[in-house]
């Protein structure tokens, strides 16, 4: 290579004097060199300087364009240079699973993915997909290709990664690299290259991917090959071949191969081969001639009148500098452009004889970094050529020439220049090396995974966080895993929060496997730090070593560690622990990391043995079981310690002391000195959690005690605690905490250990009763020693607060609620690491946040819920103080004020009150003192509001450790006024100001009011009244003042007089004459100067209006009026509630009196309008009473407003309170005929309902009159509260009888009355078709009610056709409350008796037993003699008589009717023996052949269906038999198979298959009625019959064998499918049967049967009972066993078609949302299956969601391989013109045929199309068009025919001539073509 430059003269002859050539050569070389860096300056320097002549210059000029015209065209390849379709030879240089690494010219490199070997091959992939095993004869890819072969590949793509960098994705594929060939071209001798695709009897075909030539290779020709190179194996599918074509038949349809190596090495390509530029191969062997020597190669001519390039990597080594103009060579084609056809060559002799593979694959030094080397050649658009030190020619793409291309400098590339560089890869193609100099390559600790070592610590970047682990870049190309369980010590369940992309992290490496590229790391802290040696082999492991590893397993008999690279060790159960551990698994976990001593090791037969028990100092120590660590040794009592939590118990957390993990126990009542702190922490701490400063209280055996309060650690901090008893003495104040308690009175412990007792007399300063009442076990408390006894060791303590005191009151509360609030902030960072988002948003709410909400629903006891808030779930509640009185609704949207967090319930109390969400801005002064409204009570601090402000403080509740007990009249209550001491003046992060409460005196209590004196409870007092001190004033009743209007609110407004005083004018106040509908408040505007008189004065706290005697009078709010008739007279009203009763107040009102009232509020809970008539006179109007209107009752607020005037009428005074009721729909007198608003209150089943009034009343309402047309299920709408309008019917009982029925509520609606009231037996008429319910099934006949107190008798003949031998079938069929429809067929007025029929050919509506049941018949002669029978014998009076009676007593209801077995004996013998006889031998023919007649019409006999059909407006009595997802109207979708089998096909065929009546004789004599039927029979008749009935037996036997019967029994249907068990239609017709019954859990058992006979080879037949499966519950079922049925039919099934057959189920039962999620989930599992698209573009379009299918359109050409696009896109347009916008299909199709004219498939559809939807000149505009495109005479000939068929249809006879005359001139202009 040294003499690559002189070798290469520019071209052209030599010059005669070589001296001269020597000296200019130089230059040339940089005029030449390769980079283009003389800038115009420099060239004109040149130019100037030059003093030759001016033809010189022209000369030189021209040279150099030559020169740069020659290094242009020799350029190397770089990825840029390489397209899609380009043919290219390349060596396999790696080989994975799915994938092939090859190596191509240049220094290049592509990918072949596993689908790209072959057709036959992607084939087996998929079957072995589909079966989900290994299929024996395919083998993997690195037992198909080994490194080194060489191979002709085609580029199908050059994709970008995410990282910019080019990938170039190639095909073995021979259809994409022989695509070229045509089977014409094929020629003996040509070496191909191809793939087998399967084995024959006498050899192998090869895909050599030839359209219509089908390659063999015999056996013979095989074998040779196959002993050599295949090791005697067979070949296999996909195995990749360089074969020779031996013989070519049949202008290339069949051809012979052979793949002998000596025929293929020695294969040339010649020109009798007829090679063109375009089918020209890579790989291909030629001889060539040099046509041209240059420094940057050579050109060859070869083949005649080819030329191709050489480029300097791919010359000759050795022959390199010896080539010279027309030397003849051999060369092999490396790859030809498919646009520019530029070949290029490669001369080495490797290359030279295909079929050998490459041997040099790699180079010994990669990684090794190189100091000065020097350049040696630049390419301006592919890298630079190095030479290193022994001569070898090195390559740097231009991407490894710098760090990035801003920095990239060419000039630094001269010949000569010198780098530092590392060798990064190996070209085998090239036999070149590849460097780098990038910085980052060359310095990079790892460059290969074989430079990691097991055990080493390394540091990656976080790449990716996955479920499976952390994705860490560790160098430039090699990638490490850390798994779930080496996060960290303990299992992490949100990685993503402790780390984050683009982290470094310090990690060790666990294992790597350099082939398989794989490298596993720990992020386990103890192992990344630990200093102890790590074991990475068996060898490492010499007994007494100490180490760190893993637990993977706990077993029974011990825990297997593991350690690096895969090594792992035993430690059995009893080298667990210094103790015996029953189970192992309760003390060790998987994932934990230990510390462990090797026992022993046997590296032969990689086993070790461990131990947990660590020995040093030849002194065994104490182990925990299971963590190797120091027992409670290190730690001493009183000692502060930090601890981790390792598990929850019931009483408290058990944790492991720091560092050493020491076990020890930590009470809940220890973890805070706030006794409702200790169960919150405990709640939110979790396993993992570390606490610090703990102190250990006590040590035992077992456990070390530990605390957390911190007033005993700052004690024991501080050293104030005595450590002995010799150190206490009496007055000493101790803090501890409550040991025990007794009923004598308390223990309590200190942190030394010592304890003490307070007796219960000096416990509290208050009277102790309990003990436990005044303190907990666990509490903090301070104790002062009253008394010690040295000798008993015993002191006696108090607790009184009087005793204990610490300090002044103000800072002792103080730093309590700070600490309490501290803790409560610990809670919420606790709560922020929680993974639940609901979690998270309640620990970043705090107090005093605003919020816009939605309310949720109103509670019975008045408090408000919301929703809406920052995340679903959240629980805001407001209570019913904090409604502060607001008309709430659902739906409604509220601002609202955050209270508390309770962080134990997860709820959030929150306020509706108007101060507290419009907090003023108002700067405060730390220490102030400020009124407040206690607002919210926690069990250690309250929340209060400030007056002025609205602000959130917070006080302590106590104001010692010791004071925790309150008697009720101590206890603080919401609403009540305190006064508090400002302590902060920002709201810090707990969102509170804190405070301090001032003294107890300065409470103020919250204004309550009692009902008696004329206040609603839940009344809210204008805070413009009721806070502040009221001014004295000398006004009194009568005096006329001048004010200013001060606020103006709905229902009164305040106005500012004289002097500051504060007076109130009342809605009633305002005008003498108030319209309805207005607010009189609103006439009075803020500002404005009012004159009013004194008409009252209103006490502060009791609300009274007092008289001017009263002394407390001039502290009272004045009253006043501007009512112009109260200011012009001289008398004055007096508002005096005080000396008169509010009771008797209000009895001045009558009933029917008409008032004018103002709203005050709707009280949402108790459901009444609360309004004013004056000041001093309160009313109330029920709900119910306030309109006739649904619409007004549901949402009453949208109706009315506060302050808005109502006439409404006095009802009355309410009993015992002083309030009016009234209403706004006149009086409420309940007579009969009125229509009034009730409420139901109870629903009583089959009779009806009970519906309460206001003020008591109630009524009943029968099922009868519920609704104009009974209803199967007639009280299925009403619920308790329900409200409803009612008619007064009756109000002559207590109860009143009412009625529902829109006919009598409603007159003037007109509606329509399908069933009548029915009153009495007048409202009846005979043959009167009538609905009604059962009664009761007697033992003479069926009792049906026809109304509230009709009812009428149906005898057992007149009820059925059928006699059914059991009677509980009545029962069963009739249930009581079952609705029916009754013909009547006598009256008997005197009697009150209506007898009825039920049967089928009297109602005209299905009978009342199901023709399923194949009941035997009732015989009509015997229902004629039954029915005589009755008339005859005075049964019929006593049935009357006992009718009669059971009218009278209405409330009776059970009815006493002579029973069978008493009218029995009345029969004559014979009679009744005759009757059993019939009965007992029912024959079949009797049963087969009379169920048809007796059931009506002739239409109805087919079987069963009319059960589920409604006939024309009928309602369908038999609907109580089914389920209620039965009764479905008829177009409900039947159940369809993709088979053709529909539902119906076993419902309309069920009866049994006998001949037609017409044929039987008999039959026809049956249906003639007898007359004689009622005499007794002769003997001759008796045996006429007896000949009938065997005569019927015989046909019925004959029936029974007929092979095309249909079964009718589930016997029969059992017998069918034993002798067709594959036969999914039989099963399907055996589904329908029992579906037919209603038998749904039989029809489900019949599926699952058949499922488990079918064989597995009739895939059809078991799809198809799958899909009737999916549509009986799709019909019948729950989503639930829907979604269960489908799962395992995907399992079993292709589950395309599964998938598709339930998107067709839910399109046709309009299940349109369950489908459309179907789809969707079908578009992300089969996205390559154009199927599915299309489909889902149908259904889109079928529910006229055009703009949607035209979106899925475009995502499957996104998805979709490129070859189905235009199946695709031709389906969309034929689904656009059959269903939605035909010009839109139209638009499709001629962009498609815009961009592909010659598809004559495309352009046929499109035809078709229009003739079915287009106009006639649409479509001949089509053919016209057509039959002047230049396409085959073939093609021509089929649209010529189509032309002329459709004119022939729908033109005229000129027509047809006109196309004609078309084809013939087409044929004409044909053949002069030719002829030319």
């Amino acid at each position: 290579m040294a003499t690559l430059e002189e070798s290469f003269p520019r071209g052209g002859t030599r010059k005669k004097s070589d001296h001269k050539s020597e000296k200019s050569f130089p230059q040339s070389v940089e005029q030449d060199n390769l980079f283009d860096i003389s800038t115009e300056e420099e060239s004109t320097k040149r130019k100037k300087s030059q003093k030759g002549p001016a033809k010189t210059k022209k000369l030189k000029s021209e040279e150099r364009e030559r020169s740069k015209s020659v290094r242009e065209k020799f350029e190397i390849l770089s990825v840029e240079s390489l397209c899609e379709g380009m043919r290219i030879l390349g060596c396999v240089k790696e080989v994975n699973e799915l994938e092939l690494v090859i190596s191509l010219p240049n220094g290049l490199q592509g990918f072949v993915q596993v689908t790209e070997i072959c057709d036959a091959y992607t084939e087996k992939l998929n079957e072995q997909m589909t079966q989900e095993e290994p299929l024996k004869d395919l083998l993997r890819l690195p037992e198909l290709f080994a490194p080194g072969m060489l191979v002709r590949c085609v580029v199908r793509s050059l994709a970008i990664t995410e990282k910019g960098k080019r990938s170039v994705k190639l095909s073995l594929n021979p259809k994409n690299v022989n695509k070229v060939l045509s089977a014409e071209a094929l020629k003996p001798g040509m070496l191909l290259t191809g793939t087998v695709s399967s084995l024959e009897d006498h050899g192998y075909l090869v895909d050599i991917g030839v359209g219509g030539t089908r390659a063999f290779l015999p056996l013979q020709k095989a074998q040779e090959y196959i002993r050599q190179k295949n090791k005697g194996a067979n070949l296999k599918v996909g195995q990749y071949l360089h074969c020779i074509i031996e013989e070519v038949k049949g202008d290339g349809g069949v051809v012979s191969l052979s793949v002998g190596h000596a025929e293929v090495s020695a294969a040339i390509a010649s020109e009798e081969q007829s090679w063109t530029l375009n089918n020209l191969l890579p790989g291909l062997v030629v001889k060539a001639q040099v046509q041209k020597v240059t420094r940057f190669g050579l050109t060859l001519n070869f083949l005649k009148f080819f030329t191709g390039l050489v480029d300097f990597m791919h010359l000759d080594p050795k022959k390199v500098g010896t080539y010279f103009s027309n030397q003849a060579v051999r060369a092999c084609i490396l790859c030809v452009h498919p646009r520019t056809k530029v070949v290029r060559l490669s001369l080495r002799p490797i290359f030279l004889q295909p079929g050998r593979p490459l041997t040099r694959l790699s180079c010994q030094h990669l990684g090794a970094v190189l100091d000065d080397v020097p350049v040696q050649g630049f390419f301006i658009k592919a890298g630079a050529t190095f030479s290193l030190k022994n001569g070898v020619l090195a390559y740097a793409r231009l991407s490894h020439l710098s760090d990035s291309k801003k920095v990239f400098k060419p000039e630094a590339f001269k010949p000569g220049n010198t780098h530092k560089c590392r060798i990064i890869d190996y070209s085998p193609l090239d036999e070149l090396v590849l460097l780098s100099l990038r910085t980052s390559i060359i310095e990079a600790q790892y460059f290969r995974y074989h430079d990691i070592k097991p055990g080493a610590v390394i540091k990656g970047t976080v790449l990716t966080i996955k479920p499976y682990g952390i994705l860490l870049k560790v160098g430039e190309r090699i990638r490490g895993l850390v798994p779930p369980s080496h996060l960290a010590d303990i299992l992490m369940k949100n990685p993503e929060k402790k780390y984050h992309i683009g982290e470094e992290l310090k990690c060790r490496v666990l294992l790597c496997d350099p082939e398989a590229k794989k490298l596993i790391m720990t992020l386990k802290k103890t192992l990344v730090e630990s200093k102890l040696p790590p074991i990475t082999c068996y060898a490492d492991a010499q007994p007494g070593l100490q180490t760190h590893g893993v637990i993977i397993r706990v077993k029974d008999y011990g825990c297997i560690v593991k350690f690096y690279n895969d090594v792992q060790g035993l430690v059995p159960k009893h080298e667990l622990s210094a103790q015996y551990i029953p189970d192992p698994g309760s003390v060790f976990y998987t994932g934990q990391v230990v510390k462990v001593v090797v026992l022993n090791s046997e590296p032969s037969k990689e086993r070790m043995l461990l131990s947990f028990k660590l020995l040093s100092d030849g002194e065994p120590k104490k182990e925990h079981a299971g963590q190797g660590q120091k027992k409670g040794r290190g730690v001493t009592v009183g000692q502060l310690v930090d601890v981790k939590v390792l598990e929850k118990t019931k009483d408290g957390l058990e944790v492991a002391v720091l560092p050493h993990n020491i076990p020890a126990f930590l009470p809940t009542s220890h973890l805070s000195d706030h006794v409702a702190n200790g169960p919150l922490l405990y709640h939110w701490l979790q396993a993992g959690d570390i606490l610090h400063r703990v102190l250990c209280l006590s040590q035992s055996e077992k456990h070390l005690f530990l605390c957390r309060k911190p007033a005993l650690v700052s004690t024991v901090e501080g050293d104030q605690d005595p450590k002995n008893f010799s150190e206490i003495h009496p007055g000493m104040l101790l803090i501890g905490f409550v040991k025990s308690i007794k009923d004598y009175g308390v223990f309590v412990q200190f942190p030394s250990g010592l304890s003490g007792l307070a007796p219960k007399a000096i416990m509290s300063d208050k009277f102790v009763t309990s003990p436990s009442d005044h303190f907990v076990e666990g509490q903090t408390v301070v104790a002062k020693v009253t008394n010690v006894d040295e000798e008993k060791q015993r002191m006696l303590l108090s607790l009184r607060l009087s005793d204990c005191m610490l300090g002044d009151v103000a800072s002792t509360s103080l730093l309590l609620l700070s600490q309490c609030l501290e803790e409560l902030q610990g809670v919420r960072s606790l709560m922020s690491n929680r993974d639940s988002v609901l979690i998270q948003t309640l620990a970043k709410m705090t107090p005093g946040m605003v919020l816009d909400l939605m309310v949720q629903e109103v509670l019975e006891d008045g408090c408000v819920l919301f929703s809406g808030g920052p995340v679903p779930g959240l629980v805001l509640k407001a209570s019913k103080y904090h409604r502060a009185g607001q008309e709430v609704e659902s739906g409604q949207k509220k601002k609202v004020v955050i209270l508390n967090v309770d962080m134990l319930k997860l709820e959030v109390h929150v306020s509706l009150l108007q101060n507290l969400v419009d907090r003023k801005a108002k700067k405060l002064k730390k220490g102030s003192e400020h009124q407040a409204i206690v607002q919210h009570l926690e069990e250690s601090f309250a929340v209060a509001s400030l007056v002025e402000t609205g602000h959130l403080a917070a006080f302590s509740l106590t104001s010692h450790l010791n004071d925790t007990f309150r008697f009720d009249s101590e206890k603080l209550q919401v609403g009540q006024g305190v006064s508090l001491t400002l302590k902060t003046t920002e709201p810090g992060v707990t969102g509170f100001l804190l405070a301090v409460e001032g003294p107890v005196a300065k409470r103020t209590m919250r204004q309550t009011r009692k009902d008696s004196e004329a206040v609603d409870e839940d009344e809210e007092v204008d805070p413009a009244l009721a806070v502040g001190p009221i001014k004295k004033h000398a006004l009194s009743i009568g005096d006329k003042v001048t004010g200013t209007v001060k606020s103006v609110k709905p229902t009164h407004v305040v106005v500012t007089l004289e002097d500051g005083i504060t007076g109130c004018i009342h809605a009633s106040q305002i005008l003498d004459d108030v319209p309805v509908g207005t607010s009189p408040t609103a006439k009075l505007k803020v500002g404005k100067t009012v004159t009013a008189r004194v008409i009252g004065g209103r006490d502060v706290k009791t609300f009274k209006f007092l008289p001017i005697s009263h002394p407390r009078f001039i502290r009272t709010i004045p009253e006043l009026s501007v009512r112009p008739s109260e200011l012009e007279k001289d008398g004055h009203t007096a508002l005096n509630t005080y000396s008169v009763s509010p009771v008797e107040k209000i009895r001045q009102y009558q009933a029917g009196q008409t008032v004018t009232c103002f709203l005050k509020k709707y009280n949402v809970v108790k459901k009444w309008l609360e309004v004013e008539i004056a000041p001093d006179i309160r009313g109330r109007i029920p709900l119910l009473l306030t309109s006739l209107s649904f619409k007004v009752l549901k949402c009453p607020d949208k109706k009315f407003r506060v302050g808005q005037a109502l006439k409404a009428t006095v009802v009355g005074p309410v009993s015992s309170k002083a309030f009016l009721c009234l209403s706004l729909i006149g009086p409420h007198k309940l007579e009969k005929g009125e229509v009034a608003m009730g409420r139901v209150v109870e629903v009583t089943p089959n009779k009806g309902l009970t519906v309460s009034f206001p003020f008591g009343k109630k009524g009943r309402v029968s099922i009868f009159h519920v609704s104009d047309s009974y209803s199967e299920t007639p009280l299925q709408d009403f619920v308790p509260q329900k409200i409803v309008r009612c008619y007064v019917l009756s109000t002559e009982e207590q109860m009143l009888t009412l009625s529902l029925r829109s006919s009598r509520t409603n007159p003037e609606t007109k509606s329509k009355v399908e069933d009548p009231e029915i009153d009495s037996i007048q409202d009846v008429k005979e043959g009167q078709l009538l609905r009604g319910y059962v009664r009761s099934v007697q033992p003479n006949g069926v009792l049906f009610s026809l109304g509230p107190s009709v009812t009428g008798l149906a005898d057992y003949p007149h009820v059925s056709q059928y006699s059914p031998s059991e009677k509980d079938l009545y029962n069963k069929y009739l249930p009581e409350g079952k609705l029916l429809t009754a013909k009547v067929l006598r009256l008997n007025h005197r009697q009150d008796l209506v007898e009825l029929s039920f049967l089928p050919c009297d109602t005209g509506k299905p009978d009342v037993f199901p023709a399923s049941l194949e009941l035997p018949l009732l015989k009509q002669g015997e229902r004629k003699r039954e029915a005589k029978e009755k008339s005859q014998k005075g049964e019929g009076k006593e049935k009357n008589s006992q009718k009669m009676k059971q009218k009278k007593s209405k409330g009776q209801e059970e009815v006493q009717l002579p029973s069978k077995e008493k009218r029995e004996p009345q029969l004559p013998p014979g009679k009744r023996q005759g009757k059993r006889a019939r009965r007992e031998s029912g024959s079949e023919q009797e049963r087969e052949d009379k169920k048809p007649r007796k059931a009506g019409p002739p239409e109805e006999d087919d079987s069963g269906v009319e059960v589920y059909y409604r006939e024309g407006e009928e309602e369908i009595e038999e609907v109580d038999v089914l389920p209620k997802k039965l009764t479905r109207p008829a177009e409900a979708p039947r159940l369809q198979l993709s088979s053709g089998f529909v539902w119906n096909v076993g419902l309309d065929s069920l009866t049994p298959a006998l001949p037609p009546r017409g044929e039987s004789s008999d039959s026809e004599e049956d249906e003639k009625p007898h007359p004689a039927t009622q005499k007794k029979k002769s003997k001759k008749e008796r045996e006429l019959e007896k000949q009938k009935a065997e005569k019927e037996l015989s046909r019925i036997e004959a029936a029974l064998m007929d092979p095309g019967r249909q079964p009718e029994s589930a016997d029969e249907f059992d017998r069918l499918v034993l002798s067709s068990a594959n036969s999914s239609i039989l099963w399907l017709q055996y589904m329908a049967f029992h579906l037919q019954a209603t038998e749904i859990e039989k029809a489900r058992a019949v599926a699952e049967r058949a499922l488990k006979t079918i064989s597995f080879r009739e895939e059809q037949e078991k799809l198809n009972v799958w899909v009737a499966l999916l549509n009986l519950e799709n019909m019948y079922g729950s989503q639930e066993s829907l979604g269960k049925v489908f799962e395992r039919a995907v399992q079993y099934n292709e589950p395309l078609k599964v998938f598709l057959h339930l998107a067709d189920i839910y399109t046709k039962s309009e299940k349109f949302q369950e489908a459309a999620e179907l789809y969707n989930r079908m578009l992300k599992r089969f996205r390559q299956e154009k199927a599915v698209w299309i489909k889902y573009g149908a259904f889109l379009l079928r529910r006229s969601q055009a703009g949607a299918s035209h979106r899925v359109l475009q995502r499957a050409l996104e998805c979709l391989p490129a070859k189905e696009h235009m199946d695709v896109i031709v389906k969309f347009a034929q689904l656009e013109f059959q269903l939605g916008d035909a010009e839109r299909a139209k638009a499709i199709f001629e962009n498609t045929l815009s961009t592909y004219p010659k598809r004559t498939d495309v352009w046929s559809v499109y035809i078709d199309m229009t003739i079915k939807h287009g106009s006639q000149k649409e479509v001949r505009d089509i053919f016209e068009r057509v039959i002047h495109l230049s396409l085959a005479p073939k093609r021509m000939k089929f649209f010529f025919k189509r032309y002329l068929d459709y004119e022939k249809q729908h033109g005229t006879e000129k027509d047809v001539q006109a196309v004609k005359a078309k084809a013939l001139e087409y044929v004409e202009a044909r053949s002069s073509v030719l002829e030319d």
